[in-house]
């Protein structure tokens, strides 16, 4: 995939294995190691952890849209890095690599977009579903390759998918290492949509545009509360949803939503 030109912009540049871009305000993190289908080494997930971290603090960048370029979005773990003599541990890889990454998406005060243009396998599946939302070329495929080589799912694949697809569907991709089809993959709900190939650019970029438009404030507080849904009981969540919503009707954005609507026109939202 290329990268639309940029915009206004002071990122806009070829980090370590990871090309960064902004355009509309969006903040586009394409993963480029190509020749192993956009598979992670140390040097990648800390350049990816710096751009996760560029994207928190550049309050110009409203939306977050993570791909990969060439024919993968990411095949996971580069294994010739994991089992090399001197190199990280799979501890230190999933403490030091993983982990941070999947934790910075969920923290982001923005909304996070997967666009899968290939084989999202291992980490690079379950990086993915740690998204907002994901969209995904007809093309693409999901799988949880684990199984295959004697390890369990890491970055979050055993507390995402069993989320969004249910504990059975879940036991039997992770235990069975299936392939889903993008289309499968929106069918049981893995997923948000699927696009044709020669549309996928266009719509990927059209979604997190839209999102970048919106009262985004109140995007982060919604995130903030599907996150504490996890845990908390009713009660606890009502309360989360009370708090979220004083806040909410505190920004500028709930001021301008309130006045485009009684004034009939559209909305011109600044994430403030």
């Amino acid at each position: 995939m290329h990268l639309p030109a940029a915009g206004r912009s002071e990122h806009n540049k070829t980090m370590e294995n990871i090309k960064f871009n902004t355009k509309n305000g969006v903040g586009i993190i394409q993963l480029n190691r190509t020749k192993v289908y956009n598979s992670f080494n140390r040097a990648m997930a800390f350049t990816m952890q710096n751009a996760l971290q560029i994207c928190e603090k550049d309050d110009t960048i409203r939306c977050v849209l993570i791909m990969g370029e060439g024919k993968a979005f990411c095949a996971g773990q580069d294994l010739q890095e994991a089992i090399s003599e001197g190199e990280p541990t799979l501890s230190t890889i999933l403490r030091e690599h993983y982990n941070p990454i999947i934790l910075k998406i969920r923290a982001l005060n923005k909304p996070v977009v997967a666009a899968v243009n290939g084989v999202a396998a291992g980490a690079g599946a379950n990086l993915a579903l740690a998204c907002d939302l994901v969209i995904a070329k007809e093309s693409a495929s999901f799988i949880q390759a684990f199984s295959k080589i004697g390890l369990v799912p890491d970055s979050g694949g055993t507390f995402f998918l069993p989320r969004l697809i249910g504990m059975q569907k879940a036991t039997a991709l992770m235990m069975l290492g299936d392939k889903v089809s993008a289309q499968e993959a929106e069918a049981m709900g893995m997923i948000y949509r699927v696009v044709a190939d020669e549309v996928f650019e266009e719509e990927s970029m059209k979604l997190a545009q839209k999102l970048a438009q919106m009262p985004t404030k109140g995007l982060a507080l919604t995130k903030q509360l599907l996150n504490q849904s996890i845990h908390n009981s009713l009660k606890q969540q009502l309360q989360a949803e009370h708090d979220g919503q004083v806040i909410a009707g505190e920004t500028e954005d709930y001021q301008e939503g309130v006045n485009a609507f009684l004034e009939k026109r559209k909305a011109n939202f600044l994430g403030r």
